[in-house]
């Protein structure tokens, strides 16, 4: 399974990469109204998005539209072997976390986010993710899960689909996942309800 999980993000990490300059830019626009268009109707909280490495897509459009319609931006941070969420405004400074990542300080205030925008390098339609081998984030949605509701989203580029992700039991199905394309809401069955983005 391992084995099979390495060569889905070898492969769809690559398409990633070599996705066009401009058609980045544009799916970070896309993905960002189709993000608020998801939360636009919750009460405003802490929203943690995250800053993209090497080719991810750019939450940061989607953040500043959160944050014109009252929500608060977070960032995480890494705290051992989970991930703590920290308020972070635009302005605040960042520092220079553990694996070249940007990161809050750890002065900065400790917020539960009601949502989190997450990374991924593939993708499925059952919700199913994969991260960078490493589980910080499914150990972090396992914790907010634990003390109360949180929603998650996928953020990633449509070529990053894979057919299926070979599902292990510490892994965590996301509520939703938002690419250029389509906005797909995982149903309780393990499906998903998909409608396409007329553009």
């Amino acid at each position: 399974m391992l084995t099979d999980k390495t060569a889905l993000r070898r492969e769809a990490l690559a398409r990633r990469d070599a996705l066009l300059p401009t058609l980045r830019e544009a799916a970070a626009e896309t993905v960002a109204e189709a993000v608020l268009s998801l939360l636009r109707d919750h009460v405003p909280g802490p929203v943690a998005g995250y800053v993209p490495i090497r080719s991810e897509i750019d939450p940061r459009p989607a953040m500043r539209r959160l944050a014109e319609h009252g929500f608060s931006p977070a960032l995480p941070r890494i705290a051992g072997e989970d991930l703590a969420f920290h308020a972070a405004p635009f302005d605040a400074p960042l520092v220079r976390g553990p694996f070249g990542l940007s990161e809050p300080a750890a002065a900065a205030p400790v917020v539960r986010p009601m949502a989190l925008l997450v990374p991924m390098a593939a993708f499925d339609r059952c919700g199913h993710r994969i991260g960078y081998g490493r589980g910080f984030y499914d150990r972090a949605i396992a914790r907010l899960v634990g003390e109360g509701r949180v929603l998650t989203i996928g953020l990633a580029f449509a070529v990053q689909e894979v057919a299926s992700v070979p599902a292990e039991t510490h892994d965590r199905a996301l509520d939703w996942i938002a690419t250029e394309r389509e906005v797909m809401k995982i149903l309780p069955s393990g499906t998903s309800d998909a409608p396409s983005f007329s553009r």
